[in-house]
């Protein structure tokens, strides 16, 4: 019966996405228990050979952010852990599936679901040999990657690493239709069910339609035809995934599916269709623990996103820094661009919008292609100049980022590379804690 207390549905999500929250007020505006086990109140203990996990959970959806995390093994083995007590949507095996884009590609090869040819080269010589089978312009993007991070757009001319930073990397065709300007297509699909879709379209100077990056969105629900759905339909079911965000794209001869995300985000899909998908989610949750669901009262929350702070939300841990990592005024940091990864010395600036490399320290790593160019003016001059813009991927002890970094000449600077709030949103910063303490601590004005 819908609504029995008790029947827990659970997130298992390590971080503040508006996606858990929402997933997790749809299951309480459903009449059902909810918990969100997190580093504040989740413990596993095995007495006598019986499991016990806190919290207690009937069913639990997983929503782990595998690509953003360092060491993606840990998480899986917690996956694994709450997958083996009880029901779990979007189970272990296939969420690995689904974070490793080139063995996600391999599954949908083997469904025979239409994908852009690909090469994966464990040897940088052999991925560079083989440049030419991609055409003019080739697609170069990390195997584990979110938010459009690690992926590039290549030219015949430039080389490519066979991994950037320690993840591995691949080639792919580009796929794009003449004389039109980019855009993909994602279909959310919750249990076999299509949600609604929309166009992405990719924002001025990039080539990218993700949503993070600033890509623009509009419902496709309407035109979506029975071969773009079956696709769709297909690809999660290959990869087996019980919710996920398919994307799809058009090429000249026909669609291929590019990624299919278990862990796609809500905000873009709602502003384009006026659908949320997390009632669905919730739903299939409720079914899977054998409760039976009320259709009207999910459409019925489907027309609002509700993103605030749900009931489940343990207390922050004593400490009050709510799970966010800390991050000092200077920290070494790991940067990858197309063809190298570099370890250096970054400063943090709360007060820099965005982050910032060396001329020379990107030459190095193959920042690029330039995706715009920004005019900056500096201190008390009246004249502007022209920076270029790039992106790099920044790992932050044990995190990656992927940002739009402007190029400037630093070789007159202590630090290459400069933190700005694009990465630093993310961290507590102490402006006290010095990775290089010993060294001289006066940097020439910025």
């Amino acid at each position: 019966m819908a609504g029995d207390a008790a029947t827990t549905i659970g997130v298992l999500s390590l971080h503040n996405s508006k996606e858990t929250k929402a997933i997790l007020n749809a299951a309480e505006a459903l009449g059902y228990d909810t918990a969100w086990p997190r580093s504040e109140n989740t413990s596993v203990s095995i007495e006598d050979g019986e499991l016990t996990i806190e919290p207690d959970v009937d069913v639990v959806a997983n929503r782990l952010l595998l690509s953003n995390t360092a060491q993606p093994a840990e998480e899986l083995g917690l996956a694994n852990v709450f997958a083996r007590a009880g029901e779990m949507l979007n189970v272990p095996e296939a969420t690995l599936t689904a974070m490793h884009k080139f063995a996600a590609a391999t599954a949908l090869a083997e469904a025979d679901v239409p994908i852009p040819d690909a090469l994966l080269a464990l040897g940088s010589a052999t991925l560079n040999r083989r440049r030419s089978e991609f055409g003019e312009e080739a697609v170069y993007k990390t195997a584990i990657g979110t938010h459009g991070g690690g992926t590039w757009k290549v030219g015949p001319g430039e080389s490519v690493n066979a991994m950037v930073g320690n993840r591995y990397a691949f080639l792919q065709d580009l796929i794009e239709r003449d004389g039109e300007a980019h855009r993909d297509l994602r279909v959310y699909v919750v249990d076999g069910q299509i949600l609604g879709a929309m166009h992405r379209y990719a924002p001025e100077g990039d080539w990218r339609t993700n949503v993070s990056l600033g890509g623009d969105v509009r419902d496709a629900s309407d035109q979506l035809t029975d071969e773009v759905r079956q696709i769709a339909r297909t690809a999660t079911e290959a990869i087996g995934l019980d919710y996920a965000g398919v994307d799809i794209i058009e090429g000249d001869d026909g669609w291929y599916v590019l990624e299919v995300n278990p862990t796609a985000g809500f905000k873009g899909f709602f502003e384009a269709t006026g659908r949320s998908p997390a009632p669905y989610i919730a739903a299939l949750a409720a079914e899977r623990a054998g409760e039976s669901v009320d259709e009207t009262r999910v459409e019925e929350l489907s027309t609002t996103l509700d993103d605030s702070v749900p009931t489940a939300r343990p207390h922050p841990e004593p400490n009050g820094l709510d799970g966010a990592a800390t991050i000092g005024y200077t920290e070494e940091v790991m940067v990858s661009g197309t063809s190298d990864s570099k370890t250096v010395v970054a400063k943090s600036d709360t007060g820099a919008t965005r982050t910032s490399v060396d001329t020379s320290l990107a030459a190095e790593i193959g920042a690029g292609p330039i995706k715009s160019k920004m005019r900056v003016r500096s201190g008390s001059s009246k004249r502007s100049k022209v920076r270029p813009i790039v992106d790099i991927v920044v790992g932050v002890g044990g995190h990656r980022h992927t940002v739009a970094a402007n190029v400037e000449d630093r070789s007159h600077m202590d630090y290459p590379l400069l933190l700005g709030r694009d990465i630093l949103e993310h961290y507590h910063v102490d402006v006290g804690r010095r990775v290089d303490a010993d060294t001289d601590e006066t940097e020439l004005e910025e």
